[in-house]
């Protein structure tokens, strides 16, 4: 499809980028029910590695199989379908294009607790390539006492990907040296965004802010810009702008499973608040097919203004 405006926007924002990572970000954005709007709805399915099966399949049994998932984010009309590489290995050469890929080249299991979160480096750039992936997927722990070597790992990683012509998907889930409640902080996910934005992500995934500040020196900022954080479209709406005032895609997590009412409602305020999309997981798949293929288009139809 020919780009529309707003796509070509948003690729405007990239200047120094190629056009192989161009063209493979139009991909993500021209895809499915959203495309052209500028807007994204991706279904990550790393739970598996992430949390272990039972907890993450066993609410919907489908899920055991890899082809479940690549086949509910076809069926659903998302932009996108992100996974780890074995289950991207099993479903990447019956698609043949069907759908982008983005290969989640990192990932942690629950398994171990450790005072340093970081995850391992699972697949590789080339192995992405070799998959006719769109994008590739990294994981940073911005807070934790291991996010330098984090940091340094992740600007190999993109700088491989745009030799290879493939943006980056960044998630950015602050843990470590914070509280619990410090991990969602409204100045914490926006400084999680503005590092994303700052080490080259294309694209940024964060959870859903909280209405709390962690930082004492945070507090004074917020409370002297006059920064508003009551309602959760106020906190997307500052988060998207600490990564370069909107000019970086920020796309948000459902995170955990809730309510379909409240999930919703979650959703219209994060596009009140300006935000570029959903990346979600289990509060899609966990559900009966029906079910979930509804709730995403319910989803879809909010970002596009329905």
């Amino acid at each position: 499809m020919a780009y529309t405006d707003r796509v070509k926007q948003i690729l405007s924002w990239y200047p120094s980028d190629n056009p192989g990572t161009l063209t493979n970000l139009a991909r993500l954005l021209n895809h499915g029910t959203l495309a052209g709007t500028g807007k994204l709805v991706i279904l990550p399915v790393d739970q598996g590695f992430e949390h272990g099966p039972a907890r993450s399949f066993g609410p919907n049994p489908a899920g055991y199989d890899p082809d479940y998932h690549a086949q509910l984010a076809i069926e659903s009309g998302c932009n996108a379908y992100a996974a780890p590489l074995g289950f991207l290995e099993a479903i990447a050469g019956k698609l043949a294009g069907e759908i982008p890929l983005i290969l989640k080249v990192n990932n942690s299991d629950s398994l171990a607790k450790t005072a340093a979160p970081m995850s391992a480096v699972t697949s590789s750039v080339k192995d992405a390539v070799r998959l006719g992936c769109a994008a590739v997927g990294y994981t940073i722990y911005p807070g934790s006492a291991a996010r330098n070597e984090q940091y340094e790992d992740l600007r190999d990683i993109i700088a491989e990907a745009k030799s290879y012509g493939l943006p980056t998907v960044l998630w950015a889930y602050p843990r470590g040296a914070l509280s619990k409640e410090g991990e969602t902080a409204i100045d914490v996910v926006a400084y999680a965004a503005q590092i994303s934005a700052q080490m080259g992500a294309h694209i940024i995934k964060v959870k859903p802010p909280t209405d709390f500040l962690e930082q004492a020196e945070a507090k004074k900022a917020f409370e002297k810009a006059n920064i508003p954080t009551k309602t959760l479209a106020d906190r997307v709406r500052e988060v998207v702008r600490s990564a370069f005032n909107g000019k970086r895609i920020v796309i948000f997590s459902g995170g955990e499973a809730k309510e379909t009412g409240a999930l919703m409602e979650d959703i219209r305020q994060i596009h009140q608040g300006g935000g570029f999309g959903s990346i979600m997981g289990r509060n899609a798949f966990q559900r009966p097919h029906a079910e979930s293929i509804k709730l995403l288009k319910d989803v879809m139809n909010v970002f596009a203004g329905k």
